[in-house]
């Protein structure tokens, strides 16, 4: 398939920042959109840019059809990211954000000889871990509905509008599909430091899964759990702020 990027619609910047000597990209979790970080550029350094990356089906990308495969998906986003690569970044990924961030930082590697100096993963599992559920995005809209109450990630008054459910169901099923199809290929590892959060309470991902993103990097490593859900990049934000912001500026010297 081919994906036309636009600038305006791809990267979303809650409050540009002239001054600022640091772009922090974030990629929501599935059937998530940028607004997720709208009110992240308030509760970091005043150095960092924030820059939200919208997928299509959503946002102001709601008239693009929702993408189903991961590597169209990140091959679409790096040439719209290119003007915005010339300062120092990093990229922080929220469940299916973190594999975004990841193979979109893989690509970059490849092609543009670009790197993050410092990638952030939360909520998913390294990506060489095979899954041990059967997909979501094969499943009737009634069962897929039931899975997301147990997820917990949908909003009560969404799950219980039938107009919008229509709206959100094919975008979710997209996102679902994107991870539930993705193939893990062995590469050279990340020269970055990688810095992964989850939490105890997560049932989609184990202490293990998390752990196992070590192998993904030749520079530094650390992992934070948090007490809470798969969600808890809501629950639990202003610890999630205080832990990047100490990274980022643990690393500043590398760039």
């Amino acid at each position: 398939m081919t994906i036309t990027p636009s600038l305006n619609s791809w990267v979303i910047c809650p409050q540009p920042n002239p001054q600022a000597n640091l772009r922090l990209f974030c990629f929501p979790y599935a059937g998530g959109s940028a607004a997720i970080f709208r009110t992240w550029p308030n509760n970091l350094p005043s150095n960092i840019e924030v820059c939200a990356v919208e997928y299509p089906g959503r946002g102001r990308q709601m008239k693009s059809a929702p993408v189903k495969r991961l590597e169209p998906l990140v091959e679409a986003i790096a040439p719209v990211l290119m003007p915005y690569l010339d300062k120092p970044f990093a990229f922080f990924g929220h469940s299916m954000g973190g594999l975004v961030s990841f193979e979109l930082s893989r690509l970059l590697r490849s092609q543009y000889s670009l790197t993050p100096f410092h990638l952030f993963i939360s909520a998913r599992r390294a990506p060489q871990i095979q899954p041990t559920k059967p997909p979501l995005h094969i499943l009737s809209d009634a069962d897929l509905q039931s899975e997301l109450r147990s997820l917990n990630g949908t909003p009560k008054a969404v799950l219980e509008n039938p107009e919008l459910m229509q709206m959100f169901l094919p975008v979710l099923r997209a996102d679902f599909a994107v991870l539930e199809t993705y193939i893990y290929t062995q590469k050279q590892p990340m020269e970055c430091p990688i810095t992964v959060f989850g939490a105890l309470q997560d049932t989609e991902v184990s202490h293990e899964a998390l752990q196992a993103w070590r192998e993904q990097t030749i520079a530094a490593f650390s992992l934070h759990e948090f007490n809470g859900d798969h969600f808890f990049i809501h629950s639990h934000q202003e610890l999630l702020f205080k832990l990047i912001s100490k990274e980022l500026q643990m690393s500043k010297r590398s760039w």
